[in-house]
């Protein structure tokens, strides 16, 4: 059973928008036999609603469930819009297929990488199924209450053949039909509803009479994570399966040299060891077994070319500066330079991993029929066609079942683990489970990348910036990932490949969401020698912490209250301006005196706006203590309140580890280090308090699993140097002397 066939164990046993038009819903095909199986008794409404004759409602999510409650905000934007009583709810996962895809996501990557919007687009929708890039609302909401309300329509009409009445003086709340005292329940007439043609001109719900929207319900994935029933993809179990463990070589064009086959056949339960010529894998009757197998074998590989190492990194950084393209611009910024003071920076960001708790694990099984994965992936229908390549065949002989996921961050785009599962599994003729180890997760991650940046400012007397030169030096990382996960190149190549792109994703958030007249963003595509990856953040991780750790020094430089300085400049920013003046007020800002150990720091992504204080200072072991984070946030129209705040926690606690600890070390081509433990994760002791304040905003809805993280560094930074005077320029936080 998939791990996300959630609709019965999910039913839950506790209890002002605008109007807009379903466009479109009358016209689309009204069978989805290849897409969505039915229960006995379940009617099928449109491609993302299902409906039984026993009153269950059963949505169909088009996102996969990274943790961040889309299985729950995707239900409750349907069930409000259908009237659904929220006890009777329920969720699946849709399969891959075009009526799901996220055609913003793939917008704004066509737009990161400075392509055509249209590229991605097949007869009018968007080719890729996708998960990310905080658009998991702001992307489907629209589409989801076409969904609900075109359904609604139907019950609507199913009722009111047996009133004999007009449908449009029917409406639903609770999940009956009602029309004036009479009421009828969703299952009595579901079978009837399925089969009615959706009206032309529905309109969406308005008012605040019977809505779920903006109302803390419980989430639908909690209760089988609490009790354990879920399954996550390392829980797959199938008649006759091995288990396999994998080592691949060091970053770049690594070949496998030599192996101790024989060590590894004396272990107990191994019973094959596969050789390819970029990996190695040894199978078991269970994991344990197959990974003392793989270090019995100790795998050697060699590598073509130079070794990644820390110092190359910071050499291929410094170096990318000698050529740059311009991306951004804004006026004259020669002309306002010229004959000027300018106050400049050099701020650097070091490699950072996912460090998800999950690691990457794919069960294939493939017979007559066709081919199974079970995998935590973002990208189902790209994984189908990795597993695809790997054997020979079509994609669409392969069905891809994707799992709820222990942790993403990005990590979850990458699905080269899903081809090596699906030749073990060709190999050794039965199915496959293959799980990556710690140790082998961080040497095979893509991480965030390193950056290095050069800014500089003409700045008034009052602290304001009246001009601003940003060079950003760092990989072109979104190029390296399409190459990579498109299945065009192998990671090295894809390396390669990116090499001297300019990108406009690589610059996100360092043009600074203030109104500074003059700009200039330049990016110099820097090669660093290992795969990098999208993060949570994005670019805004790095270029926040470049741009807010500069504004701050500025504002000291100058004599002037940082939160000032700041507000001066966010005239054209109002919600923004909002979020930092509550932040001030609320939050107790004390100027950023020295030994307030208070900092700032803001954020514009996705839609959405968050202003963050900090409060820290160095402990008496000398590492950075974080003992308090405010943050105000304005996430537009919010659809559940509590998961939103859920989102922005986890953000300020994620941007808080990278910030303070999970330094990344890269020696002879290999990450490190290989121990989760050994990355200085914060743990419950280490967490600050943490309060968080939602403005409540009629706004469209903007993104907030990654809007947390950008401004955590910057605002921690910023309160070290009030609190020890000591300015800390990079990432991880060190001191620089």
């Amino acid at each position: 059973m998939s791990a996300l066939a959630l609709s019965r164990r999910n039913l839950l046993i506790s209890g002002g928008v605008g109007v807009g038009l379903v466009v479109g819903f009358a016209l689309w095909p009204r069978r989805y036999a290849a897409g969505l199986n039915t229960a006995p008794g379940e009617h099928v409404m449109n491609g993302f609603l299902k409906i039984g004759e026993d009153g269950h409602v059963t949505v169909v999510v088009p996102q996969v469930e990274l943790g961040h409650g889309v299985f729950t905000t995707h239900a409750q934007i349907i069930a409000d819009e259908l009237g659904a009583d929220w006890r009777t709810v329920a969720v699946e996962a849709a399969s891959a297929g075009p009526l799901y895809a996220n055609g913003l996501l793939m917008r704004e990557w066509d737009e990161g990488l400075g392509k055509s919007a249209t590229a991605r687009i097949v007869n009018g929708r968007a080719a890729t199924m996708a998960t990310g890039g905080s658009t998991s609302v702001r992307g489907f909401e629209g589409l989801l209450r076409d969904a609900g309300a075109a359904a609604r329509a139907l019950l609507c009409k199913a009722a009111a053949e047996r009133w004999d009445a007009d449908w449009q003086a029917c409406d639903t709340h609770d999940g009956f039909v009602w029309r004036g005292d009479d009421k009828m329940r969703f299952g009595e007439v579901a079978a009837e509803a399925a089969k009615q043609r959706v009206p032309v001109g529905i309109v969406w719900r308005s008012g605040i009479a019977n809505r779920l929207i903006g109302q803390e319900l419980p989430r639908l994935d909690l209760p089988s994570k609490v009790d354990g029933s879920v399954n996550f993809a390392a829980d797959i179990r199938l008649p006759d399966m091995v288990y396999a463990a994998i080592s691949e070589g060091p970053a770049g064009d690594a070949r496998l040299k030599s192996i101790d086959k024989a060590a590894a056949l004396r272990v107990t339960g191994v019973t094959d060891v596969v050789e390819t010529e970029r990996w190695v894998a040894v199978a078991a009757t269970n994991w344990w077994a197959a990974n003392e197998g793989l270090r019995a074998a100790k795998p050697r590989f060699g590598v073509t070319g130079g070794l990644a190492s820390d110092r190359g990194i910071v050499r291929a950084l410094e170096a990318a500066f000698d050529t740059g393209t311009r991306l951004s611009a804004l006026g004259d910024i020669g002309g306002a330079f010229a004959g000027a003071d300018v106050l400049t920076q050099t701020y650097r960001v070091g490699l950072a991993p996912h460090a998800t708790v999950e690691t990457a694990s794919v069960t294939v099984h493939i017979d007559a029929n066709g081919v199974q994965v079970w995998t935590a992936t973002q990208v189902p229908e790209l994984a189908a066609q990795a597993a695809a390549r790997a054997l020979g065949l079509d994609a669409d002989k392969v069905v891809v079942h994707p799992m709820m996921v222990g942790g993403s961050f990005g990590a979850r785009y990458e699905i080269d683990l899903i081809g090596h599962a699906a030749t073990l599994a060709d190999r050794l003729k039965r199915p496959v489970q293959v799980i990556r180890s710690r140790s082998e997760e961080m040497r095979r991650d893509t991480f965030r990348p390193a950056a290095a940046a050069r800014l500089a400012a003409r700045v008034t007397a009052e602290g304001r910036i009246a001009a601003l030169f940003a060079q950003i030096a760092t990989p072109a990382t979104l190029h390296e990932l399409e190459a990579r996960i498109s299945g065009r190149e192998t990671s090295d190549a894809a390396m390669a490949s990116a090499k001297g792109k300019a990108e406009p994703a690589a610059i996100l958030g360092a043009a600074t969401p203030y109104d500074i007249p003059v700009h200039a963003i330049d990016h110099h595509a820097a090669m660093l020698g290992v795969p990098t990856g999208d993060w949570r953040g994005r670019a805004y991780g790095a270029n926040s912490f470049f741009t807010e750790c500069f504004i701050d020094e500025i504002a000291h430089t100058t004599g002037n209250d940082p939160f000032s300085v700041r507000m001066a400049m966010l005239g054209s920013k109002p919600r923004l301006a909002q979020c930092l003046t509550k932040v001030a007020e609320r939050g107790g800002w004390q100027g950023g005196v020295q030994g307030s150990n208070q900092g700032l720091a803001v954020c514009a992504m996705a839609g959405s706006f968050i202003a963050v204080m900090a409060e820290a200072k160095i402990g008496d072991d000398g590492r950075v203590g974080v003992a308090r984070l405010f943050a105000v946030a304005d996430v537009g129209r919010i659809v559940n309140p509590g998961i939103v705040r859920s989102q922005i926690i986890g953000g300020l606690v994620f941007g808080m580890s990278a910030a303070t600890g999970a330094q990344v070390s890269v020696r002879n081509g290999l990450a490190g280090p290989e121990r989760y433990g050994d990355l200085r994760l914060p743990r419950m002791a280490d967490c600050p308090k943490i309060e968080i304040e939602l403005i409540v905003s009629g706004e469209e809805p903007g993104g907030a699993g990654e809007l947390a993280v950008p401004p955590v560094a910057p605002a921690i930074a910023n309160a070290l140097f009030a609190a020890t005077g000591v300015r800390y320029r990079r990432l991880p936080l060190i001191q620089d002397v």
